[in-house]
């Protein structure tokens, strides 16, 4: 009697050793078709993250997320995330420059600059124009949805830029921020009822 598929037969005299060497065989097969099968896993994933990043982000950050850590536990107290955020923004901070910074200036002395920026109410509309609708808006209040339909904005705004450029220096009302507590809905699941976790959403105005 001989195994099917394979050429053993009990008939064999050294049948023990046959037996165990085809099993390391089946093994390593298996093993090695496991580990094509993970690769093809990992690539097709990472593909698919990549394909969605550039299409939509939303989902793609909606699939990273992991329930079982997101909805584990309270939200986060409300004052003491005010009281660490404003630690780190409201605080002013002096850098100290290295020696480096002498040498790259050095090197920069020899290059051509740039032809001149020129800021147009066409390159505010492009700019305005891929922005979500209804984000959270600024410290204006403002939503890009308004920008994008008053388009008598765009010339100002485009001269406000050209003037922060011209001058080399920011107003301080472009680099103000504000930190909302936005509570998030959950996935909603089979076993689990919709829950809320707090998430912290940066908005920056830039108008």
């Amino acid at each position: 009697m001989a195994f099917a598929g394979t050429k053993i037969s009990l008939s064999q005299p050294d049948i023990t050793q046959k037996l165990t060497e085809h099993i390391d065989d089946l093994k390593q097969k298996i093993a090695a078709w496991g580990k094509r099968i993970r690769r093809f896993t990992e690539r097709s994933r990472r593909f698919n993250q990549n394909r969605l990043f550039q299409s939509d982000q939303k989902r793609l950050y909606k699939s990273l997320e992991r329930p079982e850590v997101c909805g584990a536990g309270p939200g986060p107290d409300q004052a003491n995330t005010v009281a660490f955020w404003r630690g780190l923004w409201s605080e002013p901070v002096n850098h100290s420059e290295g020696s480096w910074t002498e040498v790259v200036a050095s090197q920069c002395a020899s290059i051509t600059p740039m032809d001149p920026v020129i800021i147009t109410p066409d390159d505010v509309a492009e700019a305005v124009r891929r922005a979500p609708n209804w984000k959270s808006p600024g410290l204006d209040g403002l939503h890009h949805y308004w920008l994008k339909g008053f388009m008598v904005c765009h010339a100002v705004l485009a001269r406000q830029f050209q003037e922060a450029l011209n001058q080399k220096s920011l107003p301080s009302l472009f680099t103000t921020g504000i930190t909302h507590l936005v509570p998030k809905d959950q996935v909603h699941t089979m076993n689990q009822t919709n829950t809320t976790i707090w998430a912290l959403g940066v908005h920056y105005f830039t108008n």
